[in-house]
């Protein structure tokens, strides 16, 4: 028996906590610590806010499958409701192929659709990976039980893993140089590929992420389980546990099939699945569980307008109107000092943009 379903303010908080690193965060921490001398911490915290150049993980890694975690978790409450509001599955399968197509519409937009140079355009995106590896997770969660769905996920990540070591396409099957995911991108993804040689946000690689999405449904089924069948506190303890197993399995499997975000390994699956439900349980317990959540207001306004932001700061000059504000303040310091003001005044311009929009009610959804 399930409980009747509300709103998660913790959802909100932690996808505006993903998207704000999106949103220039990220600079404004790099330009902090370059206002100190060179140190482990200061280091360390730099290179967390880029991308680990190959094998690895860094938090700017984390980011774009936890988005794709809280897409999931979010799916069986909007199920639940949509049910609930007399919806026909026809209807619901309906949405949920529109959903993932328009966020694959949306990619070809962010990419430069409207250049119209469709032979050197990328297809694959960002977008297009959220909308297809959310759309089939969702589609198996209609379809299938619960077992049949960790089964499913299984299979799709030791498949993955056993067709990218056993089909040759060169001397190490994990490397930038060859890999499967690469070969089958070439054949098949028209345009330009990221990466050259390969795409990672390509065709294959969205076998693995379709569980990623997965690991976010299940942990909407758990949460919304009857508070007399387990408290708040409870579900908080079993994810912290199934998080600390996701972490182990993804760290062992790392030995022969490494840790890799530009190839969605099945390990890097386990790993930042694993983070991303140690994430959630924390917002989860201090903001529905013990109700304390005024201090995440500033998180929510970016979490309930996440797609926005993403698309509008390739469209909307944020960099300029900063600029037009506090240009003549920082150009009276030295660079170091200048990039933080700069980077903050970006921050504040695309955070108050979202506020706007807030006030309004106005809510991009896909």
């Amino acid at each position: 028996m399930e409980s009747k379903d509300v709103r998660l303010k913790s959802l909100d908080a932690l996808r505006g906590f993903d998207m704000m690193f999106i949103m220039g965060v990220a600079s404004f921490i790099v330009a902090i610590c370059s206002l100190f001398p060179v140190n482990g911490f200061t280091e360390w915290l730099s290179e967390g806010m880029e991308h680990v150049s190959w094998n690895g993980l860094t938090h700017h890694d984390t980011i774009f499958p936890l988005f794709l975690f809280i897409a999931g978790i979010s799916f069986p409450f909007s199920l639940s409701n949509q049910r609930s509001n007399g919806k026909s599955e026809r209807q619901i399968i309906t949405k949920i192929i529109r959903r993932g197509l328009v966020l694959v519409l949306l990619g070809f937009v962010y990419n430069g659709f409207f250049r119209f140079d469709f032979q050197t355009m990328r297809y694959a995106s960002v977008l297009a990976r959220i909308g297809l590896a959310w759309m089939f997770a969702a589609l198996l969660y209609v379809y299938c039980k619960a077992n049949a769905r960790i089964i499913i996920s299984v299979v799709i990540l030791i498949g993955y893993w056993l067709l990218m070591w056993l089909i040759p396409s060169g001397d190490d099957p994990f490397s930038f140089e060859s890999n499967l995911v690469g070969t089958i991108d070439q054949a098949l993804l028209p345009g330009r590929l990221h990466n050259i040689t390969f795409d990672p946000e390509g065709i294959f690689s969205t076998l693995p992420a379709i569980v990623t999405a997965m690991l976010g449904m299940f942990t909407g089924q758990f949460i919304r389980l009857q508070e007399e069948q387990l408290s708040g506190d409870k579900k908080t303890a079993y994810m912290l546990v199934a998080a600390t197993l996701l972490l182990i399995i993804g760290l062992i499997w790392n030995q022969w099939f490494p840790i890799n975000k530009s190839l969605w390994t099945s390990s890097f699956v386990c790993v930042v699945g694993s983070y991303s439900l140690f994430m959630f349980a924390i917002f989860y317990y201090i903001i529905d569980v013990k109700n304390v959540y005024r201090w995440s207001f500033f998180f929510r306004v970016i979490g309930l307008n996440s797609i926005t932001i993403y698309l509008a700061q390739s469209i909307i000059g944020f960099q300029h109107i900063s600029n037009f504000f506090l240009r003549g303040i920082a150009d009276k310091f030295p660079e170091a000092i200048a990039n933080v003001i700069n980077d903050s005044g970006y921050v504040a311009v695309c955070w108050l943009f979202l506020y706007f929009l807030y006030k309004q009610k106005i809510f991009l959804k896909v």
